[in-house]
């Protein structure tokens, strides 16, 4: 059964006990003496002692449950600080919290300022100046602009993961600033490997890929650019597409810049070091896998034409460890056209990911699977085919399902999710023969599984779970989360899990049309008497 609740570790205890009492008690005093009286630059207070991974996640508890206060802030940025996250309480992330920041925590490494918009441009560059040993750094929805990047840019010279996402003021300007010093003529950010840019505002004139284009040369050990215009950027460099004057400013030209690496590599075909690429579309599987060939996760849109042209293209991606593959259009695609870049690449493979594929061949989801014996993760988002008969003969159930369909375990398997839609038609019956003996023989054979979504399932899923947790092992074990969101799913499977060995704690039953509010209050009801550690939603 789902373990019972377990009594919570002292230091747990005690946080909850500062964050419940941190008003009445551990920040009175400051609060109503000192707080709007005095301006300290450091203060001798009651958690200088505390060790700064718990100062953090004190700050994180209290912003959490909204008992985090301007007074209890003043108090928790302490010198020894090595990672501070303001994410939770971006309301009180004043100019005058920004500045103490600043002067008191100088041994930062870890920074996230995630939508903390009060604090002005001056201070985000006096916060980039002053703690030159950042190596991480979040600007994501705050009025970081031009000024500020190339405040990042020329002083936190460790920094290796940068994020000014949805920032309203970075402009392609801006970015240019981020990876070179007009004044001083030098690249900057020699270490830089993650830079997240996503939502920015568009410019609709080419500038955002040319300076995209500008960063991937400029940035010598980016691996991963998060933009949706790299492609075209990508596209410019594999093109030789670069102008050869700079500009006013002072900056390179992408030619300048594409000789300087190109005499690194020994003058041949420009490569970039970028491990992940996203919003990759079909037409342009060639070009990236020609300039990256050393991306090892990548997410690709796949048109409705026909053939598997971008299938076949990926068989050459040699490097591939992570793939997402998603169709654009109203027709899908379908699923067997995946088959040849699951054997090529199936023996590598540690997550994939595949949306709105159409289910044809009732053995393609077995046959995928089998395939990749390696998967760590995978997802699947799959539509029955609009020609499906719904209304044919169904085969008869057997009485115990084959649990050696796959010719494999999956040891390494800890995340399973498969969501079935019918905004196409309904399945036909015999799919749903087939896809109850993959799950029964994959649940049996998948040893480390944590998490499994079983969305959708319109074929009645009990004798899948009477089987897998009667078989020897036993099976989910180590399972612990486990939705069943509108699938064919009866209290019988339920008080089976309840009755079952495991680690199970969150149980998801929403709209299951085979459970009604007696069977939920009884689960709910058993839960409590026996003290288990679970949660049950159902609606």
């Amino acid at each position: 059964m789902p373990r019972r609740k377990e009594v919570p570790v002292l230091g747990s205890l005690c946080l909850q006990s500062l964050a419940q009492h941190m008003q009445s008690i551990w920040v009175k005093d400051y609060s109503e003496n000192y707080l709007d009286k005095y301006q300290f630059r450091f203060v001798m207070g009651p958690f200088n002692d505390l060790a700064g991974s718990l100062v953090q996640d004190l700050i994180q508890l209290l912003g959490e449950s909204r008992r985090l206060t301007r007074a209890a802030l003043h108090l928790l940025l302490l010198p020894h600080l090595r990672e501070l996250s303001l994410r939770p309480c971006p309301g009180l992330v004043s100019n005058a919290i920004g500045q103490l920041v600043t002067l008191r925590c100088k041994n930062l490494s870890s920074l996230d300022l995630h939508g903390c918009s009060r604090l002005s441009t001056d201070i985000l560059v006096d916060l980039a100046e002053g703690l030159p040993r950042l190596s991480r750094l979040g600007l994501a929805e705050t009025q970081a602009n031009v000024q500020v990047l190339s405040a990042v840019g020329s002083c936190c010279r460790h920094l290796q993961e940068l994020d000014v996402s949805h920032c309203k003021k970075v402009s392609p300007r801006a970015l240019r600033h981020l990876a070179y010093d007009p004044l001083a003529q030098s690249l900057c950010c020699p270490v830089l490997r993650v830079l997240l840019a996503r939502g920015l505002e568009p410019t609709g004139d080419g500038s955002m890929a040319a300076a995209l284009a500008f960063l991937l040369l400029a940035l010598p050990r980016l691996e991963f650019l998060a933009h949706g215009a790299v492609p075209d950027a990508l596209r410019l460099l594999h093109g030789q597409q670069l102008d050869s004057t700079g500009d006013a400013e002072g900056f390179p030209s992408l030619e300048e810049l594409a000789r300087q690496r190109g005499a690194a590599l020994g003058g041949s075909r420009l490569t970039l070091p970028l491990r992940r690429v996203e919003e990759v579309e079909e037409p342009d599987l060639a070009v990236v896998h020609a300039v990256c060939p050393q991306a090892e996760e990548a997410s690709v849109w796949l048109g409705d034409g026909p053939g598997p042209a971008g299938s076949w293209e990926l068989l050459g991606w040699g490097r591939l460890a992570r793939l997402t593959l998603g169709c654009t259009g109203w027709q899908g695609r379908v699923l067997a056209e995946v088959l040849p870049v699951a054997r090529s690449l199936g023996p590598r493979l540690q997550t994939l990911a595949l949306h709105g594929f159409c289910c044809q061949d009732e053995l393609s989801l077995a046959t995928l699977l089998a395939s990749c014996p390696g998967l760590q993760a995978f997802s699947a988002e799959l539509h029955a085919p609009p020609e499906a008969d719904p209304d044919g003969e169904t085969p008869a159930e057997p009485p115990c399902w084959d649990t050696d369909l796959l010719p494999h375990g999956f040891p390494q398997l800890q995340s399973f999710s498969l969501a079935l839609a019918s905004t196409t038609g309904a399945f036909p019956a015999q799919y749903g023969l087939a896809l109850r003996a993959t799950l029964a023989s994959l649940l049996c054979r998948a040893p480390r599984l944590q998490t499994l979504c079983l969305l959708g399932i319109p074929f009645p899923l009990d004798s899948v779970f009477e089987t897998v947790l009667a078989a020897p092992g036993p099976p989910l074990l180590e399972l612990q989360e486990l939705s069943l969101a509108e699938s064919r799913v009866s209290g019988q499977t339920v008080w089976l899990l309840l009755a079952s060995e495991g680690r199970l704690r969150r149980l998801d039953l929403s709209h299951c049309r085979d459970i009604h509010r007696r069977d939920y209050d009884g689960f709910l009801q058993a839960v409590r008497k026996q003290r288990l550690d679970l949660d049950i939603t159902w609606e």
